[in-house]
């Protein structure tokens, strides 16, 4: 994945190496500050259609994510790939039930 490479190349070029458990921990308060975001947004789900979230935000969630799946030697790419078989498996009634799918 291109956007993956970018990542890469970002956290080299400006040493911001740092090991996976980290990287999954920078996610998670990515992905909660996004949730912030939508919770003052929407007055705590009183109004979810003034939901925004800003891009670099999501950006900055993305980022994290191709950071970490970089650290852990994932191809983000086919990760993504084997979700949406996951996924399509799921819709079509294939996935055997309490098989973790």
């Amino acid at each position: 994945m291109e956007e993956q490479r970018k990542v890469a190349d970002f956290v080299t070029e400006y040493d911001l190496e740092t090991p996976p458990e980290f990287r999954l921990l920078d996610l998670v308060s990515e992905v909660g500050e996004l949730a912030k975001d939508a919770n003052t947004a929407t007055d705590y789900g009183e109004s979810p259609a003034d939901l925004e979230i800003a891009t670099d935000e999501l950006g900055d969630a993305l980022f994290a994510l191709l950071a970490l799946a970089d650290a852990l030697e994932i191809d983000a790419s086919t990760a993504l790939e084997e979700a949406i078989e996951k996924y399509d498996r799921r819709l079509d009634g294939n996935a055997t039930p309490g098989s973790g799918e």
